[in-house]
């Protein structure tokens, strides 16, 4: 008790703390301001009389009174409050046309809105594409495209092919729950494309339907799908499949994804640079073996809040998720972020993030206390290694009409910090980002912010598309630029890149992976810096040296001066080696080849 100050007996507004040791209401876990909000009065001392359940030596109140002990150490944590251009901004980028359920960032410098049935206008066709060069012009900005099946709550990728199709997989009920809808990107900024999503569910389904899944890209360039419901409110979806269907295979069924519904909707996917598979749902997670899908690895559950420490993260208890930043020459584990979520029954937020290295020998979380609860919330990945934490409630879980208390304020996460030290609290928007809302990178370094789908009776359908734009690029400082004819890179290979750097450097590269946003789920999403070394404004990169470290697919090629980044150029890594360019071969889908 050496860094515990004693300050009296209190009429406390009381708080069970079951981590502690008390799984009775004998203990309130908080802060200052909580005791203060409560009306919290002082008591007589001889008020006191209950021994501690979690500590029989010490005394914990009587009656209605609890003890109260102020810290009085080095602090836990220590947020940063930034103001001016340090904060960032937040600007409305475009009035929408829709209320989108997932964006994905396109390799033609589009973006891609999909929406669920039923969600804004009648006549809408449940798929847009926005040019961000025309947002001067909206009829120009938007392009009309077309879905057959109700993409609500589906999955998002980008292909590994040599065009860069987008998929998406899953839907809300029926036939939509098998459907996989795949659009090849055409045009550019500027020029409109004409290429639409294709679909045919009785030529190319999913094995299993389903409602909430998650996808990623397998090293042997596959994709893998897990989870999910049956359908809308349905019975769960256990298991995992792969596309395109291997002859013979069926569907692995995971026992975890049986025992753990409905609270591990889309869960969190990550290929480890050492093999395996990590994936984390509800408030546990594993790691498993790439070719059989068995559990190879347990982690410790993940960590909740001091309220309820099996709080869950992934939805309905929603919180987001990244992969932190990978660093040649790619040697140490890969770290996994995950941050804010809610409660089973009272729905309490959760008011922090963890992170572990699951690939270490024995793996533990750390908590990051966060300056408030976030659930729904979303978050990206930038090109200078840092994270930016926006949206979501502070009260509730994901759903229609079930949170409260929008959170208006975005937060920095810089993994290069101490522990504890990492988070600073930026501006704010004036715009509730509830259900169904996403955050996604922009090729010029801006967060673009999208959604909202409350149904609520006091947050609207939010069609309006915003950016936030980070500390970075209101500094005045002069972006930097690069030139590179190589755009199809081999693992490990030298690739040539000619840089202008306007503040004088060192150069710095990261690789950001193509992203599809929904739910908290960054499908896509990895940071990584390449070694690079020049002679004047003559530099060679080092690509990653394989599939584990980055896997296969197209990322965003930043050059950073300092902490500003150029504007992106799209590069593919690792080829086609499954062939999607091939695939699927019916008379409904077109393909681009290998």
């Amino acid at each position: 008790m050496d860094h515990w100050l004693y300050k009296g007996q209190w009429r406390l507004k009381r708080q069970a703390c079951p981590d502690r040791g008390n799984t009775k209401v004998a203990s309130h876990c908080g802060d200052d301001v909580d005791r203060a909000a409560a009306g919290s009065t002082t008591a007589p001392e001889s008020d006191c009389s209950v021994r501690c359940s979690g500590d029989s030596q010490y005394l914990c109140g009587g009656g209605n009174r609890l003890s109260w002990y102020l810290w009085k150490g080095t602090p836990l944590y220590v947020w940063n409050y930034a103001s001016g251009t340090a904060a960032g901004r937040y600007e409305m980028l475009i009035g929408g046309v829709c209320v989108p359920l997932l964006t994905t960032s396109g390799v033609n410098g589009k973006y891609t809105f999909v929406e669920k049935y039923g969600t804004g206008p009648p006549n809408s066709t449940g798929a847009y594409e926005l040019d961000v060069s025309q947002t001067g012009n909206p009829a120009l900005a938007w392009r009309t495209m077309h879905v057959k099946t109700d993409v609500f709550c589906s999955a998002g990728l980008t292909l590994p092919d040599k065009v860069g199709r987008q998929i998406n997989i899953g839907g809300w009920s029926g036939t939509s729950t098998f459907g996989i809808r795949l659009y090849w990107p055409d045009g550019s900024p500027g020029v409109a494309g004409t290429n639409d999503w294709q679909e045919n569910v009785n030529e190319l389904s999913l094995q299993k339907g389903r409602w909430y899944p998650s996808a990623m890209m397998l090293t042997n360039g596959s994709i893998l799908v897990v989870g999910g419901e049956t359908g809308s409110n349905g019975p769960p979806q256990p298991s995992l499949e792969v596309l395109p269907r291997p002859p013979g295979a069926g569907v692995y069924t995971a026992e975890w994804l049986q025992r753990t519904d409905p609270y591990n909707l889309y869960p969190f996917l990550a290929i480890l640079p050492s093999g395996g598979i990590f994936v984390a749902y509800y408030n546990e997670a594993r790691i498993l073996d790439e070719g059989t899908f068995a559990t190879i690895k347990t982690l410790p559950n993940i960590p909740g809040s001091v309220n309820n420490p099996g709080a869950g993260r992934t939805y309905p208890l929603e919180g987001t998720a990244m992969l932190l930043p990978q660093y040649a020459p790619f040697s140490a584990p890969l770290g996994i972020l995950i941050c804010g979520g809610s409660t089973t029954g009272a729905a309490i937020a959760v008011d922090n993030c963890v992170s572990t290295t699951p690939e270490s020998g024995a793996p533990q979380w750390t908590l990051e206390r966060m300056p408030s609860q976030r659930v729904m919330t979303c978050m990206t990945a930038l090109p200078d290694g840092t994270f930016m934490i926006v949206n979501g409630a502070k009260q509730g879980v994901a759903g229609f009409g079930l949170a409260e208390n929008p959170n208006f304020n975005a937060v920095l996460y810089d993994p290069s910090k101490p522990v504890n030290q990492r988070m600073t609290v930026m501006a704010n928007t004036t715009i509730a980002r509830l259900y169904h809302s996403e955050a996604i990178l922009m090729q010029d370094g801006r967060v673009m912010i999208s959604g909202s789908d409350p149904q609520d009776g006091k947050n609207p359908e939010e069609y309006r598309v915003e950016v936030f734009v980070p500390p970075y690029l209101l500094s005045g400082r002069a972006r930097p630029s690069f030139t590179i004819a190589n755009k199809n890179w081999a693992y490990g290979a030298s690739i040539p890149i000619t840089i202008s750097l306007p503040g004088g450097g060192p150069a710095r590269v990261s690789l950001m992976g193509a992203e599809s946003s929904t739910h908290g789920n960054t499908m896509g999403q990895r940071t990584l810096f390449p070694a690079v070394s020049c002679a004047g404004n003559t530099c060679t990169i080092t690509a990653p040296p394989r599939a584990r470290v980055a896997p296969l697919g197209w990322y965003q090629l930043f050059l950073l001066d300092g902490p500003t980044p150029s504007v992106s150029t799209w590069i593919r890594l690792g080829g086609d080696p499954a062939g999607l360019g091939n695939w699927p071969n019916f008379p409904d889908f077109k393909r681009p080849g290998v």
